[in-house]
C-alpha cells in the first residue's frame, strides 16, 4: 500500500477572505494576506487501500463525522482524477490545533491532507498547484502551503493560488479565550453574509484596496501601516458578520477585553494590533521586541503563546507497505 505523511501548519489573515464567487471551485470574492505560523501543527498520513470501498477518515485517532469525511473524500476525487487512480484511501489526522475555534484549523487540516495526496497518488505539484489543490478542500488552506506571509489572489481556477510576500519581520501573540466549536461555521457565516447583508459589496470593494495597502506595506517594511490595516479589517470583518440576517456574533466580552488592551498598549508605545479570525480568539501581530512583554501583559485575560512565521505544507514521509 502507498503511503504518504505531510504536515502543514494555520496560517492568521492580516488582510482577511471572507466571502467567495464561486462556491464550487472555493474561488474568493477578493484576494488575502496571511502569515503562516509555526505552531498548532497537523500531521496528516494517505494510505491507498486496494481493498477499500470508501475513504475512511479520523481526526486524533477517533472515526470523523460523516461530514467532515465527505470533505476529504470530495479533495481525494480531484487529486483521483488528476491521477488517474480510482483507489480509496485512509486517512489519519492529528492536529495540535482546537478545531473550528476560529484559529485556522482547516487550513492547516487541508493542505496537510493535499500534500500528503498528491504525494501519495504520485502528483509531482509545484507549490502553486498544490496551493490550487488545496483550496478545493478549504479556501485558506491555499495559505497554508506557503511559508511566512503569503498573498492569495482571487480570480480564476488557474489565477488563485497563494505565493510568498516579503514584508517586515513580526510576531504573533495568541491569546486564547475558548476552545471549544463555534456555533456558525465560517462557510455557513460567510454565505449568510453574502445573502443578507447589505455591506457586502462594500465589504468586497474596500478589501480589494486594503489589501493593495497591505501589499505595499509589506514592500516598504512598514510595520506600523501593516498592523493598522490588520486591525482595522479585522474590525470590518466581525462589523459585516454582525450585520448579517440574522445576526452572527463571534466576538464575546473577553475577546472586546483584548481588542481594548492592546490598544492600551499601543498608546503606552509598544507596537501592536489586535485581530480575530471567525471565532473569539484573538491575535495580536507585534514585533520582536515588543511580543514578550505584549505577551506577559495580555495573558491577565487568557492563555497566551507567541508565534512567528512557519514553515509551509510538506511531505516528511513517503514509501510502500505489504
Amino acid at each position: 500500500m502507498t503511503r504518504a505523511v505531510a504536515r502543514s501548519h494555520p496560517n492568521i489573515a492580516l488582510v482577511k477572505y471572507w466571502g467567495k464567487q464561486n462556491e464550487q471551485l472555493i474561488l474568493p470574492a477578493a484576494g488575502s494576506l496571511s502569515l503562516t505560523i509555526d505552531a498548532f501543527p497537523t500531521t496528516t498520513e494517505v494510505t491507498l487501500d486496494d481493498r477499500a470501498t470508501a475513504d475512511t477518515f479520523s481526526l486524533n485517532g477517533v472515526p470523523a463525522a460523516v461530514g467532515q469525511t465527505a470533505r476529504v473524500s470530495a479533495l481525494l476525487d480531484i487529486v483521483r482524477a488528476v491521477a488517474g487512480v480510482d483507489t480509496f484511501a485512509n486517512v489519519d489526522s492529528i492536529s495540535e490545533i482546537p478545531t473550528d475555534a476560529g484559529l485556522a484549523s482547516s487550513a492547516a487540516g487541508f493542505s496537510a491532507l493535499a500534500a500528503a495526496a498528491a504525494a501519495a497518488y504520485g502528483l509531482e505539484l509545484d507549490s502553486r498547484a498544490l496551493s490550487r489543490l488545496a483550496r478545493r478542500g478549504s479556501g485558506s488552506a491555499s495559505r497554508s502551503v506557503i511559508p511566512g506571509l503569503a498573498v492569495w489572489h482571487a480570480g480564476n481556477d488557474e489565477e488563485s493560488f497563494a505565493e510568498p510576500v516579503n514584508g517586515p519581520d513580526v510576531r504573533m501573540v495568541i491569546v486564547t479565550l475558548s476552545t471549544g466549536a463555534k456555533p456558525v461555521s465560517s462557510r455557513e457565516a460567510m454565505r449568510t453574509c453574502m445573502l443578507t447583508s447589505p455591506f457586502y459589496p462594500a465589504w468586497v470593494a474596500s478589501t480589494k484596496w486594503t489589501l493593495d495597502g497591505a501589499l505595499e506595506a509589506c514592500r516598504d517594511n512598514d510595520f506600523t501601516r501593516l498592523g493598522r490595516i490588520t486591525e482595522l479589517h479585522a474590525n470590518r470583518m466581525h462589523a459585516l458578520i454582525q450585520s448579517a440576517d440574522p445576526p452572527i456574533r463571534y466576538l464575546t466580552p473577553q475577546s472586546v477585553a483584548v481588542f481594548d488592551a492592546v490598544a492600551q498598549l499601543r498608546a503606552a508605545g509598544r507596537s501592536c494590533y489586535a485581530t480575530a479570525d471567525a471565532g473569539p480568539n484573538v491575535v495580536v501581530l507585534t514585533t520582536p521586541e515588543d511580543a514578550e512583554p505584549v505577551a506577559r501583559h495580555l495573558a491577565e485575560l487568557g492563555e497566551t503563546r507567541i508565534v512567528g512565521a512557519g514553515p509551509g505544507a510538506a511531505v516528511i514521509e513517503r514509501g510502500i507497505e505489504p
